[in-house]
């Protein structure tokens, strides 16, 4: 299932170019502004700020590009003001998306978002057009090893206070409300425990399988164009998407 962080999604975003990984730090580094100007850079007192450099080192991010995003975000090294923007609208065969954007021109961003949509059959709606239909949820992958019990992992889990865990064949998936995502991810990684991936996402209630094949492919060339564009951090939407199709 697409939208939602299946185990093989999150390999083919890991199995990506040194220039695409170069991307995803520039749009970490983003992120990491936005956390500094709300909670201040120092970790220790801003839970936004240490998730944000979790997520960083589960993508290989450099510690000495970790310290410059946040002494830039701090107006150590000149400053950028960047805003958060979310848009909403429709793939073709009625296929909800969600684009998170963290930008420094509102315009050219909208720009660039309506521009996606309408290349592809797409259409851009109003804000909660279609964002009833996910909810928010925190969302950690483990890597699941041989020597991992299932049963203990659960029980694990839950006593840190997550929601649920669905295990999968080579990874357990655990999710948790928004609200108790620091603190579940910090207690698991007090224990020892390691995350391919870790953040908030929007999980769709409900998928849509595409109706055809010229259909799928148009959804997927919106996907692409969005996730390519720089200010855009992420695109969450319903499409039920073959998984030969996101496996690199």
């Amino acid at each position: 299932m697409s939208g939602h962080s299946k185990w093989h999604n999150i390999q083919a975003k890991k199995g990506k170019t040194d220039a695409a990984r170069g991307k995803i730090f520039t749009k970490i580094g983003r992120e990491i502004a936005i956390a500094v100007r709300e909670g201040g850079s120092n970790p220790e007192s801003n839970s936004k700020l240490r998730d944000i450099i979790a997520k960083a080192k589960s993508n290989n991010m450099p510690n000495d590009n970790i310290k410059r995003s946040i002494m830039k975000a701090s107006g150590e090294l000149g400053n950028v003001d960047y805003e958060e923007i979310t848009y909403e609208g429709y793939a073709p065969g009625g296929v909800a998306v969600i684009v998170e954007a963290i930008t420094d021109s509102r315009n050219r961003t909208a720009s660039d978002v309506r521009h996606c949509f309408a290349k592809n059959d797409g259409s851009l709606g109003v804000t909660g057009s279609v964002g009833f239909m996910f909810d928010k949820k925190g969302v950690l992958v483990i890597e699941r090893t041989a020597d991992m019990d299932e049963d203990e992992m659960m029980m694990t889990v839950l006593d840190a206070g997550a929601e649920d865990m669905e295990v999968m064949d080579d990874a357990f998936e655990v999710t948790t409300a928004p609200n108790d995502f620091s603190a579940v991810r910090e207690t698991l990684e007090g224990q020892g425990i390691t995350f391919l991936s870790a953040e908030v996402q929007m999980v769709p209630q409900n998928t849509v399988v595409p109706p055809d094949e010229e259909t799928l492919l148009k959804i997927q060339k919106l996907l692409e164009m969005l996730e390519d564009n720089d200010d855009v951090q992420n695109v969450w939407h319903n499409a039920e998407l073959p998984e030969e199709e996101e496996e690199d």
